[in-house]
């Protein structure tokens, strides 16, 4: 249990670590620590899903709870139900993983995460005691089929303003993964030419795994979209939570853009709101989000800290260099195939290509995330600041692990929760600058200086 229980979720490699008995005990256990009466529940598209989804709800019933068994869908298709229906809700998922894994993503009414502060350690604990004693209950909760897909579909189309915006042509990678599901279905009845690659569900993923943030997995993408004249392409992550962009020229844009060109429109709706944003978003962000009149919030890395962040201010928006983009208006949950919709209708909306659109949200020179192998972060952690000590003009703050920040640069370095890896992010106002701060500090963290 201590192995497949993370800081936000549940992960793990199916059966050795987690299997139907397991899901059973867990979903007993669920409903002892949310005390929910009634609860939702969808999966992917992984073979092991729907017999641990049915596992879990046999648990949740031998409780006494209800059960509303959302069948195939996307973890935002579950934040929908459990915002909609006003219920307790689960996800089997592994988002990303590769195949052998499988997990779940839980949240309390209203789409409010169940992390380890709130609830998931509980469970936890609670579940290991069942698996020693086993699940017994004498009250038996009922399980109600119920088809979400339309409903999840109308509302998010409900909150974009679709309508006037040119003819698009799109070319959409779903990684097999679930956005081959709920992307026909949503984009349905958009002046849209929807060029679909890999939606065929499965969960062996035949193609590339189902993770748009490892650049081998977009080559197919930024293929199509040039070689079909498409205006833009979009790739999802197994569960379809998470949305990136590639532009008519094929060029990976970055997250950032994103969270840049959706907040100001969220602003021109709410002016003078509020917008989250992480602390390795590029700080054109907070710029663009100021200059719009608007109210930037830095906070670390994790969902569960933007969705908290988001709730305590009021925000209407908030976006990760992950690809994660939440709304206020969608139970403050992410939901990528929102923010492709906001993408869709700015585009469409004018007649620039999406390069062009975009170049005033794009200000400095990234190096995207790079990982390095650490047994001992914290004296690395320490080398690092010893290094950058004492120079002018150099602060730092350790917010989530350690930002430093100078004269045209920054970079945050911080630990991984659950790998010995330590997390570079570096930005700089040129190339040349963002190299030579990205080499140093990784020459540092290598013990090669």
């Amino acid at each position: 249990m201590h192995r497949i229980f993370k800081a936000y979720d549940v992960r793990g490699v199916v059966p050795d670590e987690l299997d139907e008995r397991v899901a059973e005990a867990v979903g007993a256990a669920f409903v002892e620590v949310t005390r929910a009466s009634s609860l939702v529940v969808a999966h992917d598209m992984r073979a092991s899903s729907r017999p641990l989804a049915d596992a879990f709800a046999r648990g949740a019933t031998a409780r006494g709870a209800d059960v509303i068994d959302a069948g195939l869908g996307s973890t935002d298709l579950l934040y929908y139900a459990s915002g909609s229906l006003g219920l307790a809700g689960v996800m089997f998922t592994a988002s990303h993983n590769p195949a052998r894994y499988n997990g779940m993503k839980m949240c309390r009414p209203g789409a409010v995460p169940i992390g380890g502060d709130t609830g998931l350690t509980e469970i936890r604990d609670r579940a290991a005691e069942l698996l020693r004693s086993g699940v017994d209950g004498e009250r038996t909760g009922s399980v109600i089929r119920k088809d979400l897909l339309q409903g999840y579909a109308g509302h998010l189309r409900s909150l974009v303003d679709l309508s006037g915006i040119r003819p698009l042509k799109v070319v959409v990678d779903a990684g097999n993964g679930m956005a081959g599901l709920t992307v026909p279905v949503v984009f349905d009845g958009l002046p849209v030419t929807l060029i679909p690659l890999y939606f065929e569900l499965d969960g062996t993923f035949p193609n590339h795994e189902a993770n748009p943030l490892e650049p081998a997995n977009l080559v197919d993408l930024r293929e199509a979209v040039v070689r079909e004249g498409a205006d833009i392409g979009l790739a999802y992550d197994g569960d379809a939570d998470r949305c990136w962009v590639v532009d008519e020229r094929g060029e990976s844009v970055s997250p950032s853009s994103i969270t840049a060109l959706v907040a100001v429109r969220e602003l021109a709706r709410a002016p003078g709101a509020t917008i989250i944003h992480n602390l390795i978003t590029s700080k054109s962000v907070p710029e663009i989000v100021a200059e719009h009149g608007g109210v930037p919030v830095r906070t670390r890395v994790g969902h569960s800290f933007i969705k908290a962040e988001m709730a305590r201010t009021g925000a209407v928006f908030g976006g990760e260099h992950s690809a994660h983009y939440y709304f206020k208006d969608f139970w403050f949950a992410d939901s990528g195939m929102l923010a492709a919709l906001h993408v869709l209708a700015a585009l469409g909306g004018q007649d620039r290509p999406l390069s062009e659109l975009l170049s005033g949200y794009t200000r400095y020179v990234a190096s995207g995330e790079i990982n390095s192998r650490v047994e001992d972060q914290a004296a690395a952690l320490r080398r690092v600041r010893e290094a950058y000590a004492g120079r002018e003009g150099v602060a730092f703050d350790e917010l989530d692990g350690l930002t430093v920040t100078g004269p045209g640069w920054w970079f945050n370095l911080r630990p991984s929760n659950t790998e010995p890896l330590l997390r570079l992010n570096a930005e700089a106002d040129d190339e040349r600058l963002m190299v030579a701060v990205r080499d140093e500090v990784l020459a540092v963290v290598r013990g090669e200086l």
